[in-house]
């Protein structure tokens, strides 16, 4: 299936965010629409097979990139890009572990 099929099941209402920023991936009405009405902003670049291109801001566009990078370092965690652990729990806990050994890097600093 294509990601954008699967924005109804990831956004949903009542979250405490501001938008989503998401890749060309997600660029459809549909999504964009979704994305709105769940009083989110949508910062989702258009495709550039669109005719009439959206308004982006690049400042906020940016957060994505740091966001891909931080998974990028978590995934760098063999335990945890191979999915060693057996239980949801311990998994979690392994992910919690990286998250730390990184921010202790001083990471993105």
């Amino acid at each position: 299936m294509n990601d954008v099929t699967q924005v109804c099941a990831l956004v949903v209402s009542g979250g405490t965010g501001q938008g989503i920023i998401a890749d060309r991936a997600y660029d459809s009405n549909a999504a964009v629409a979704h994305v709105n009405a769940r009083g989110f902003e949508a910062v989702i670049p258009s495709r550039r097979s669109r005719r009439v291109q959206r308004a982006l801001d690049p400042d906020k566009y940016r957060l994505r990139n740091l966001v891909e990078r931080w998974f990028g370092r978590v995934k760098a965690f063999r335990r945890i890009a191979t999915r060693y652990e057996k239980t949801l729990r311990s998994y979690e806990a392994f992910v919690v572990v990286a998250a730390a050994l990184i921010a202790l890097t001083g990471w993105p600093g």
